[in-house]
């Protein structure tokens, strides 16, 4: 030992613990273990496994099991965080784990087996608050674009090929329900997520738990967190499988492949602005290059493909950690929790920048959309039900090859009557359901 360190003991043996620490012998011994990446406990799930803890002393006192000044003493700690500062609070010292003992008080009647399951739904469920209506926003800001742009008839594109028109608003009105529907799936999943299954203790059969302590702790846990949370029907299904979590965030998975596609579409739209669709106009958020003068990239959009990216990957891990759980527990807990949390929080920041910095300021460049529509050689299209398939086929070539517009050809053609041309290529028409021209 030095001046600066004090002897702490666990089943192991003794080590030195910085004399200024809070936390214990364990915690050293892990910090021996496991140098990995450098990283940190989310503050998510140190929240989730301190709301845990305070709820039980509060439960036990309830009950009488522990003694109630020492239970006042932890959930005091549990405001600043935990066992050596318990001891603090009641005039003992750090490092001696009296009168306040990790496992006898502020772990009783829990094992890491229970709690951990129960703090991963916690978190999850504690950031889903916020990330709800991230998405809430996101969908508003395309649905009100939607009805901004819905006058906006530009060229239609599938194959990334000329396909037949549609109004700039429809786009965004289809990219706002998309995350209308991602938001409805994530609040059916995470619903699943409400069922606990504190009180399983060792291997879910609740050996050395009171009776009474699962409903107690519900309570105690949703009074201190504002969750709707519900005893789950079944603690050793509870604790065998991580499934919840696993479709919870698959489904983070699948809000990220659409929110990215919506963010690349952006990018096509916005490319050019020469050389590329110049259909939108995304905000100026910085410089885009620092060799050429002028260049301004869709940096937010690219930001939140990136995000999309790491979430999908983290739910790959997700997935892979979940099915490696063996018989009545699942030990990669740390890792699910870890990506799941990270995940949501990513995922919510990056949902609000793209709506506050990208999709609020998008302007039409209505010129170009006009320009690009009339020399889409899908236009031949809409002449198929009055000439067949194959002569509109016939002169959608011709257009392409002789660089002219549909309209045009028909025109030079004869294929129509004068008078029935405009109605038969009417391209808003064209953009609602029905037949050209009838």
């Amino acid at each position: 030992m030095t001046p600066h360190t004090r002897a702490e003991k666990d089943p192991l043996g003794e080590l030195p613990v910085p004399e200024s620490a809070l936390y214990g012998v364990q915690t050293v011994r892990a910090m021996q273990n496991f140098p990995i990446s450098g990283l940190r406990p989310l503050a998510v799930f140190v929240d989730a496994v301190v709301w845990i803890k305070r709820s039980a002393a509060l439960t036990h006192k309830e009950t009488g099991r522990l003694d109630g000044r020492l239970a006042d003493a932890i959930v005091a700690a549990a405001d600043e965080v935990l066992a050596n500062r318990a001891n603090e609070l009641l005039g003992g010292r750090r490092g001696a784990y009296t009168p306040v003992h990790p496992n006898d008080h502020v772990n009783m009647a829990q094992s890491t087996n229970d709690v951990i399951p129960t703090a991963i739904r916690l978190g999850a469920l504690a950031l889903l608050k916020d990330l709800a209506p991230a998405l809430a926003g996101l969908r508003d800001r395309l649905l009100e674009k939607g009805r901004e742009l819905d006058d906006v008839i530009k060229s239609g594109r599938t194959h990334l090929q000329d396909a037949m028109p549609i109004r700039l608003g429809q786009e965004f009105r289809a990219y706002g329900l998309t995350i209308e529907r991602n938001a409805r799936r994530l609040r059916d999943i995470g619903d699943y997520l409400r069922d606990l299954g504190i009180g399983g203790s060792a291997v879910g059969t609740g050996v050395n738990v009171e009776p009474q302590y699962p409903a107690l702790m519900i309570r105690h846990l949703r009074k201190i967190t504002g969750l709707d949370l519900r005893e789950g029907e079944d603690r050793i299904q509870l604790m065998q499988s991580m499934g919840d979590v696993a479709a919870f965030s698959a489904q983070l998975r699948t809000f990220a492949v659409d929110l990215s596609k919506i963010a690349s579409d952006l990018r096509l739209l916005a490319s050019g602005p020469r050389t590329g669709f110049d259909e939108i106009v995304m905000p100026a958020v910085q410089p885009g290059s620092s060799i050429m003068p002028g260049k301004v990239n869709p940096s937010i959009a690219e930001m939140v493909n990136q995000v999309c990216f790491q979430v999908i990957g983290n739910d790959t891990c997700v997935s892979a950690a979940a099915e490696h759980g063996q018989l009545e527990l699942n030990v990669m807990m740390p890792v699910i929790a870890h990506n799941l949390f990270f995940s949501m929080i990513i995922l919510t920041n990056a949902t609000t920048a793209f709506a506050e910095r990208c999709v609020s300021g998008i302007a039409a460049n209505e010129e170009q959309c006009a320009f690009w529509v009339e020399r889409s050689a899908a236009l031949a299209t809409a002449l198929a039900p009055q000439i067949g398939y194959a002569r509109a086929a016939e002169l959608s070539k011709r257009s392409v090859k002789e660089n002219t517009l549909i309209r045009d050809l028909v025109r030079k053609e004869g294929v129509l009557p004068e008078q029935e041309i405009d109605r038969v290529l009417d391209l808003r028409r064209m953009t609602e359901i029905g037949v050209p021209g009838k």
